[in-house]
């Protein structure tokens, strides 16, 4: 198989909506329909509580794991590993099956990161959680940490010139995902994850 294909692959790898189907299978209604209406495992937890949240949030990092772990099956160029992973944060972002409004990207980038990054999505993770207890505003941490994460491959990796590029591109599709947040941010009605309202 060609490396263009496993890329459609890892997109569709990545449009699987877990939240959307987990908070379905909880009798907790469309995901869509509740909270932010986004499509991922902070808007699962809203809806569905941690029982629910925390395995979809598991299953949207590993849509970024699998879709590297196929790609590598035939091509092991990092580029290439590297834009499959990138494929199933689109998939999730940009899903088929809901009419390409899915959620943010940050889980599925975490794992796609994990596998092939290790020491960055660690300190990427380190700077989101204290980003969180500073803030407790889970949007506020996914930004800061997605517009750190090329500075963090950059300083604690080797990536060539096209993996920092695809990394960028990743980076800015996970912050332009939460445009809505931002803008609720400057209003100062961005919900925080505890404590309600700024």
């Amino acid at each position: 198989m060609r490396p263009e294909v496993m890329l459609v692959v890892g997109y569709l790898v990545g449009s699987i909506p877990f939240a959307y189907l987990f908070v379905k299978l909880a009798g907790r209604g469309d995901v869509r329909r509740i909270g932010s209406g986004n499509v991922g495992a902070t808007n699962a937890l809203r809806a569905g509580g941690w029982k629910v949240a925390v395995p979809v949030a598991l299953a949207d990092v590993g849509k970024g794991v699998l879709a590297v772990l196929l790609m590598r099956q035939v091509a092991l160029h990092p580029a290439w590993v590297l834009a499959a992973g990138v494929a199933a944060v689109l998939g999730h972002c940009f899903p088929v099956w809901l009419r390409f409004s899915g959620g943010k990207g940050v889980a599925t980038a975490a794992g796609v990161y994990l596998t092939l990054a290790l020491p960055a999505a660690l300190a990427a993770a380190a700077v989101w959680v204290v980003v969180l207890v500073v803030f407790r505003i889970v949007s506020v941490a996914s930004v800061v940490a997605a517009a750190a994460f090329p500075a963090l491959v950059y300083l604690l990796g080797q990536p060539s010139l096209a993996e920092m590029a695809i990394t960028v591109v990743a980076a800015a599709v996970i912050i332009l995902r939460h445009h809505a947040n931002i803008r609720r941010l400057v209003r100062g009605e961005e919900p925080r994850l505890w404590g309600g309202k700024p």
